[in-house]
């Protein structure tokens, strides 16, 4: 049997990489909300479950996808005052990342998973749309 979970392992990651490496830098921005949202929660479950190196591991985790994934990705040149607005976003973010589990605080961790997921369903709001096909008339039809 650990076998088969070996094998299913390899399957999920190399399924996961292939998607990472055709994904547009739109979706892997989604893909960067998406995996800091289920640390978050993972961090809550934990925290509830009083399992305090898991919860320690998947605030890590949040917090790395939010400051090397999320805020580094930033073009504050290009990106004036949102991207301002976004990296003091970021950085509350991975604050109060600390405080819910430095004190045990399980509404500083659903306030985060609120907070991702609004920025999540924003950015999913202006992804770019593939234009429609055009429809060409043959030549003396």
């Amino acid at each position: 049997m650990p076998c088969a979970m070996h094998a299913a392992a390899t399957y999920a990651r190399v399924g996961l990489e292939t998607g990472i490496a055709a994904a547009s830098p739109h979706t892997l921005i989604e893909m960067l909300f998406d995996g800091a949202i289920v640390a978050v929660n993972r961090a809550r479950e934990a925290l509830a479950a009083g399992d305090v190196a898991a919860k320690g591991l998947a605030v890590s985790r949040a917090i790395e996808i939010v400051e090397q994934g999320l805020r580094a990705s930033l073009d504050r040149a290009a990106g004036g005052d949102l991207a301002a607005q976004l990296d003091s976003l970021y950085e509350y973010i991975s604050a109060r990342l600390l405080v819910g589990s430095a004190q045990g605080r399980p509404e500083a961790f659903a306030e985060v998973a609120h907070l991702l997921g609004e920025l999540r369903e924003a950015w999913h709001g202006i992804a770019p749309r593939p234009a429609a096909p055009s429809l060409r008339l043959a030549a003396g039809a």
